[in-house]
This record gives C-alpha cells, sequence and structure tokens, in this order.
C-alpha cells in the first residue's frame, strides 16, 4: 500500500467523520429549533382594522409579487424562482385549506415568518425571506395573518421545489440554518429617533432590502458583514447596487424629498429606478404612506458610506470598437437619450455621468438592452416612457459595441463589454 494510498484512505475518513457530525448537528439543530407554540394565544382579531393594517403591511412587504405567478391569482403562489441550487415555487397564501393557509393559526404564520418553519414542522427555504423577516413584529405578523383569512380561497397545489442535490434535503437545510440563521426580536435603538429606527424596520424587515441588495456566499447566505453593499440577483443577470456608495446607489447626499419621490414614484430630479426595483416600487413602495416614506428615506439617507474599493483602471476601448458603438447609438438610441447621452429631463434619462452606466459590472445596461427598460406605472407617473427590447433587433457583438460606447463616451469611463457578457445574459433568462 503506496502512501498516497494511506493519506486518500484517512481524508476520505476525516471527510466522512465531518460530514457525520455536520449531519448530527443538523438534525439537533432541527429538532431543537424554537417552536411558536405558547408564545402567546393563538387568537386574532379579524376587526376591519386589523385587516387594513394587514392588506397595508402585506403591499410593504410586495408578497404578492413572489406569490402570484404570471397570469395566476393573486397570492395563489406557483411563481418559479431560479437561482444557483434549482428553482423554488412559491406557496399559496390563499384561505384554501388543502393547499392555502387557511387551516394555519396565527402561531403557524408567526413560526413561518419568525422561525422559519411551517405548519408542519419542516424546515422553510430562505427563498422565503425568514432571515428578513424575523425582524417583524408579532403585532405586524398577526396582522398580516389576519389580512391574508380574507383572502379568497384558490385550490392550487404547490409545485416541489427542483433543486439539485443536497440543497433539496432538510438535513442540508438544517446545516445551513446552523450557520446562518437565528431568530431576531425586533428593538428600537434608543439612541436613535423614532423615525430612523421606523426606517430601519422597514429596510431590515418587510421591506426585505438586503435580500437583493447584499452580497451572498457560495452557499446563498447574506453577509452582515457587507449589509446592502451590492448583490447579484438570483436568475436575473442584474446586479442590486449598493446602497452604501454613493458612486452605486447611495442615497446619501440626496434630500429626503428625492428619495420619497423615488420611492413613491419611480423617478425624481435625481435618478430613477428601472430593472426589479420597478417591480418593487409599482407593488410595494408607491403605496407606502408619507410617515413610513420618510422614515425608508431617512434611514437609508443616514446609512454609513462604503465606497467600493476601486477596480483597475479601465483600459480605453479602442478607437474602431467605439467608432461601430456609436454608429449604432445613433442608429437607435439618441433620439431619446441624444447625441451627447444628455437625455430628455423627465422622460428619458441622461447616460452621460450616469451611475447605473459606470458600474463596475456590465450586466444591467446590457439586460436594459436586451429587455428594454421601462420606469413603473404609479399613481404619481401613470403614463411613464420607456425603451424597448432590442434582443432580436441587435446581434451580440452589436449589443457589445453600444454598450462599450456608452459606457466610454461623453466623460464616462468603465469597462469595455464583451459579447461573452451578452451571450451570457441572454442565456440566464432564455432570451
Amino acid at each position: 500500500m503506496t502512501r498516497w494510498t494511506l493519506w486518500r484512505r484517512a481524508a476520505a475518513g476525516l471527510l466522512s467523520l465531518a460530514a457525520m457530525a455536520m449531519a448530527i448537528v443538523a438534525v439537533l439543530y432541527w429538532q431543537g429549533a424554537p417552536t411558536p407554540q405558547g408564545e402567546q394565544p393563538d387568537v386574532v382579531a379579524v376587526d376591519a382594522s386589523t385587516v387594513a393594517r394587514g392588506a397595508y403591511l402585506a403591499r410593504l412587504g410586495n408578497c404578492m409579487g413572489c406569490h402570484t405567478s404570471r397570469g395566476g391569482a393573486p397570492y395563489a403562489g406557483d411563481r418559479a424562482i431560479t437561482t444557483p441550487f434549482g428553482t423554488f415555487y412559491t406557496s399559496n397564501l390563499t384561505s384554501d385549506e388543502a393547499t392555502g393557509i387557511g387551516a394555519w393559526t396565527a402561531n403557524d404564520f408567526w413560526s413561518a415568518m419568525h422561525h422559519g418553519v411551517s405548519k408542519k414542522g419542516r424546515l422553510l427555504y430562505p427563498a422565503f425571506p425568514y432571515t428578513s423577516y424575523t425582524h417583524v413584529t408579532r403585532a405586524d405578523s398577526d396582522a398580516l395573518y389576519a389580512y391574508l383569512r380574507t383572502v379568497p380561497a384558490v385550490a392550487q397545489a404547490t409545485r416541489p421545489h427542483a433543486l439539485r442535490f443536497p440543497y433539496g434535503t432538510q438535513v442540508a437545510l438544517a446545516v445551513w440554518r446552523s450557520m446562518y440563521f437565528r431568530p431576531r426580536a425586533w428593538q428600537d435603538d434608543p439612541q436613535r429617533s423614532p423615525e430612523w429606527n421606523r426606517g430601519l424596520y422597514l429596510v431590515q424587515g418587510l421591506g426585505h432590502c438586503a435580500a437583493c441588495h447584499t452580497p451572498r456566499n457560495a452557499l446563498g447566505a447574506s453577509s452582515e458583514a457587507h449589509w446592502l453593499r451590492g448583490g447579484a440577483v438570483a436568475g436575473q443577470n442584474w446586479y442590486a447596487p449598493s446602497l452604501a456608495d454613493p458612486s452605486q446607489a447611495g442615497l446619501q447626499n440626496w434630500s429626503v424629498e428625492d428619495i420619497v419621490a423615488l420611492l413613491r414614484v419611480g423617478t425624481s430630479e435625481r435618478g430613477s429606478v428601472s430593472g426589479p426595483m420597478a417591480e418593487v416600487v409599482r407593488g410595494s413602495t408607491q403605496h407606502m404612506s408619507d410617515a413610513d416614506a420618510r422614515a425608508m428615506a431617512r434611514y437609508l439617507q443616514e446609512l454609513p458610506e462604503h465606497a467600493q474599493s476601486p477596480a483597475d483602471h479601465a483600459a480605453a476601448p479602442a478607437p474602431a470598437e467605439m467608432q461601430k458603438g456609436q454608429a449604432i447609438y445613433k442608429q437607435h438610441c439618441a433620439q431619446c437619450h441624444g447625441e451627447a447621452g444628455e437625455g430628455v429631463e423627465g422622460a428619458f434619462p441622461a447616460l452621460a455621468g450616469n451611475r447605473a452606466v459606470l458600474l463596475h459590472t456590465p450586466s444591467n445596461v446590457i439586460a436594459v438592452v436586451l429587455r428594454g427598460g421601462y420606469l413603473p406605472a404609479t399613481a404619481g407617473n401613470p403614463r411613464p416612457h420607456g425603451m424597448p427590447p432590442f434582443l432580436q433587433t441587435l446581434s451580440d457583438q452589436e449589443i457589445a459595441d453600444v454598450s462599450t460606447f456608452v459606457r466610454n463616451a461623453w466623460g464616462n469611463r468603465a469597462s469595455a463589454v464583451g459579447t461573452i457578457d451578452v451571450y451570457r445574459a441572454r442565456e440566464s433568462d432564455g432570451s
């Protein structure tokens, strides 16, 4: 027997022991997971004011956005969520007793929101953002429950998740939770104002902003050390920019009024939303009360700045590459965005100096060129302008050329875009 064989067997033995230890820890954690029973009486008032408050909270959490499939009944679930680990299918939140949550008690619902544990005791996957919702108070959870009890029943069973092994096992999920999740009880910071605390509560809890705006590790856990510093949106080839960096999406140098307009209208004098955030504004933040919108704005404005480490200075694209991109821009883009990228105020965004254009990753620019860009229709902007998709009009090379041009014209300077970047973007959403 060679020394190499001995080393291999020893390593295999150690790995087996490690796996067994992790499994034991997972089972112990799973069995010891806190349950809601006995936390408080399992009775919730279903009066009109509680239901109305719950409906408002459901808007803040954008529950319908995930729990409604395209063309499906509201809250009936079955929306596919693509992740690196496989596809999740959202659950039915209607009052149907067999396939929805009609048979759930208030404690069952609190268990899911606060502990990430279902009615039957199964651990829930964090594609349902209980890692954020654990901060929601019991009173708000009960109001949400009261509202969902009034949603008309829809008989629609939840499809099984399609996950790669071992991610679809409860043991693997228990191991993940033992490393990355602990239920949290909400507490105000006595050193800060009530408005600031309310803003943090909305951002950290029902708003679940960290689900997109915080980077995740290889196992899909958000990094608390990099809170709101930007992250990739799973399955959408979109980068949710850092809210701590004014060069990305930080709002530290915006007025509260401009931030409120961004949240409630989708556009302001300082900028506009696009991509997945447009859906958030349409389905959620436009419905915020004035007080809540200002509270969230105040918190985001006072978020400590943390500039990203500067990347290597981007090399200037070759003149021939810029010329090709400029020709495409003049043909397809200049009519709206202007010959000098100046845009049209209140209609089409300027591209010169646009921080979304200058992100370290070109994924958002590519996504907008491929799929188009649309502001959300809101009460304050009911007929927004939009940009048509070019996925069937322009080739990968043409999209790469025009994207490189807008990222490096009019004083802009950012990395060039390659055809492989465009190809990956097409593949990520089947376009």
